[in-house]
């Protein structure tokens, strides 16, 4: 499944991650990632492990705004072992340094600013980018905030996905069923919900994180994604 769980509430990871860790293994989420702020590193490597452990993929989402800062964060991926490293803006400086590394690089097209982090147009200048990085050597998929958009969201979706082969990642402000089915049909690869789960407000049947993981599992299958399967 293609469901990425981000323990981070506001693009930082909480400080109580390895708890809701154990609740999403529990309840069969299996592509679990957090933020590369608002915990030490040493933590994030025992996050990882229990990922690895629990037979999940482990992803590391990139959230610096400096040159320096994003540098620095993809060197913490590598060091920390992550399977898949998610945003950024500099993918020219960032795909070289992780290059023949294993790990899968899927940064941000488009310009963006801020944490948390917004996506500013206008649209043919986020599609134009998010060609010219998926053409990049070194780079295995996007991750668009397309939900930190202001304009037609899907449509941005489907032009996307059109102009690349490599899976792309909806990430931010994802938070209801017809969002999730929205960024099938637009074509997405998958997509990520952190806050939205940890806060409860994506809608569910009763309270609490389980009951939140439950109701994504729940409204992925009925939006039709298909089988995960790993960036290539």
């Amino acid at each position: 499944m293609t469901f990425i769980f981000m323990l981070t509430r506001n693009d930082n990871t909480v400080a109580d991650a390895e708890v809701h860790l154990e609740t999403a293994i529990a309840c069969g989420v299996r592509h679990i990632g957090f933020k590369d702020v608002g915990m030490p590193e040493g933590r994030l490597r025992a996050l990882r492990d229990r990922i690895k452990a629990a037979g999940a993929t482990c992803y590391l989402e990139v959230v610096s705004e400096d040159r320096d800062s994003e540098v620095a964060s993809a060197e913490a991926a590598l060091r920390i072992g992550v399977d898949v490293l998610l945003g950024g803006t500099r993918a020219a400086l960032v795909a070289p340094r992780v290059a023949g590394s294993g790990l899968k690089y899927m940064p941000f097209p488009g310009r963006v600013e801020g944490i948390p982090s917004v996506l500013h147009g206008p649209a043919d200048d986020i599609v134009a980018s998010a060609a010219r990085l998926a053409a990049l050597s070194g780079v295995d998929g996007l991750d668009l905030l397309a939900w930190r958009f202001r304009g037609d969201v899907e449509t941005l979706i489907a032009r996307v996905a059109g102009v690349t082969d490599k899976p792309v990642v909806v990430a931010g402000s994802v938070d209801s069923p017809a969002q999730i089915a929205a960024l099938c049909t637009a074509g997405a690869w998958g997509f990520t919900i952190g806050t939205a789960a940890l806060d409860g407000v994506f809608p569910a049947g009763a309270p609490g994180l389980e009951a939140q993981l439950g109701a994504i599992l729940a409204a992925e299958r009925a939006a039709g994604f298909p089988a995960y399967r790993a960036p290539e």
